[in-house]
């Protein structure tokens, strides 16, 4: 049995679940690192003796890792490994009372908004100093800005705002301090994260200020990529794309998670656009910012999702010709408004469509790709595996899509680095270069 007692603490932070979950993980990191306590991020050499889960509670398979994650550290606890278990974050938030008398072993739970109350534990203090001062466990070169938190949509089958509450947007000012902190250390990319982008403001400024944001992160020296996730397509402020179109550092990327086409679907979903309106928004932003690349997520076996409709989102994926795409099945989540509604689609027929949709995409991606043979492109290399150098152009984020390859044996650069080269081969998601 290991005993500390006389000893400081040595914590180690696991994080489970989006970006938006690691961002919060650094910040318990920065915070407890600036109460001079010794942290570590999922470091699996760790002697740590105290250990902080951050967890996800979107989905079922989420759900199911976040359980199984501190059921294997509650075994280590009892086992004498580490003598402190926390929980924190959505799985905590939204299940705290169930997750308490079925996993007693953890020390405490805390909610998603609830960081001062752990650090309470290791009776630090909460460091206003030190926000915008986060220390990032990604990559050196890239970072995730979360720019709001929480959500005000009503989509009938997510949770989030169960677990997030409402929106709440942080100050343009103390997002560009962030920014500048991040350039200083090194970073050249930012991925601008929220539930919901385009929200942004209207708490804070009584309107949509997403536009004003990015022209002030633009102007902080140092950072050459700014990429934008998780817009949602309803009322869009397109306004967005001439900022984008203006300014070189703002990436002619979106990601915006269209979930469905079929307008039925859509309405059931409670998505506040239609086909049509969808459709629009693309042509706009194609025609606004020439060249941009569309991510999208679509969700498959909603309840009541029948061939036809889902005939229809097929169609709609094919005609559109998105640049990315993922699919999530639908996964029914208790306390949202479609849980009340049968689950009638078999989880078989919801794998089969996922995969459907998914060998569409693939051909649509293959084909994308191939019409980029003989381009060149300005490359941000992330890292060397094996015999290649790995990097991404401004149409792709980290880990999600498309990856450049560079013959490591023929070509040299610096990882961290921008390098233009040209495409000389391509695959449905991973194109191959040499150097200019």
């Amino acid at each position: 049995m290991k005993t500390r007692s006389a000893k400081k603490d040595k914590v180690n932070v696991i994080t489970l679940g989006c970006s938006k979950n690691l961002v919060d993980s650094e910040n318990i990191v920065t915070q407890l690192e600036g109460n001079e306590i010794e942290v570590s991020h999922e470091d699996s050499d760790s002697d740590a003796n105290v250990v902080i889960v951050n967890t996800c509670g979107f989905i079922d398979l989420a759900k199911e890792e976040s359980i199984n994650t501190i059921l294997e550290y509650a075994e280590v606890k009892k086992g004498g490994g580490i003598d402190k278990l926390y929980v924190t974050g959505c799985l905590s938030q939204r299940y705290k009372d169930d997750l308490e008398k079925e996993i007693p072993e953890v020390d405490a739970y805390f909610g998603t908004m609830e960081l001062p109350a752990l650090l309470e534990k290791f009776e630090a203090d909460y460091k206003h100093d030190l926000i915008g001062q986060r220390k990032i466990t990604t990559l050196p070169h890239y970072a995730y800005l979360k720019i709001s938190e929480g959500c005000n949509r009503t989509c009938s089958f997510c949770a989030i705002p169960l677990m997030r509450g409402k929106h709440i947007s942080r100050s343009i000012d103390d997002l560009v301090l962030e920014a500048k902190n991040l350039a200083k250390n090194g970073v050249k990319e930012l991925m601008l994260i929220a539930q919901e982008l385009t929200y942004y403001g209207l708490d804070l400024y009584k309107e949509r200020a997403l536009s004003k944001l990015l022209d002030a992160l633009a102007d902080v020296d140092g950072i050459e990529w700014i990429r934008l996730h998780y817009a949602y397509p309803s009322k869009f402020p397109t306004e967005i794309f001439e900022v984008m179109a203006r300014r070189k550092e703002i990436c002619n990327y979106l990601d915006i998670p269209l979930q469905h086409a079929n307008n039925d679907v859509l309405n059931r979903m409670r998505r506040q656009i239609t086909q049509e309106e969808t459709r629009a928004l693309i042509d706009t932003a194609r025609r606004m910012v020439p060249g941009i690349a569309i991510r999208t997520t679509f969700l498959v076996g909603f309840p009541g999702e029948t061939e036809e409709e889902f005939g229809d989102l097929c169609e709609f994926v094919e005609d559109m010709q998105f640049e990315r795409v993922g699919v999530f099945k639908y996964s029914h989540e208790e306390n949202t408004i479609a849980f009340d509604v049968a689950d009638d689609v078999p989880a078989e027929i919801k794998q089969e469509r996922a995969n459907h949709l998914m060998e569409i995409q693939q051909q649509v991606a293959l084909e994308k790709n191939e019409t980029l043979v003989g381009k060149r492109f300005k490359v941000l290399f992330d890292r060397k595996e094996g015999e290649f150098f790995i990097g991404r152009t401004e149409f792709d984020s980290p880990e999600v899509d498309n990856e450049v390859l560079l013959n490591a044996k023929e070509n040299f650069v610096r990882l961290g680095d921008f390098a233009e080269v040209e495409i000389i081969e391509a695959a449905d998601y991973d194109l191959y270069a040499k150097l200019i």
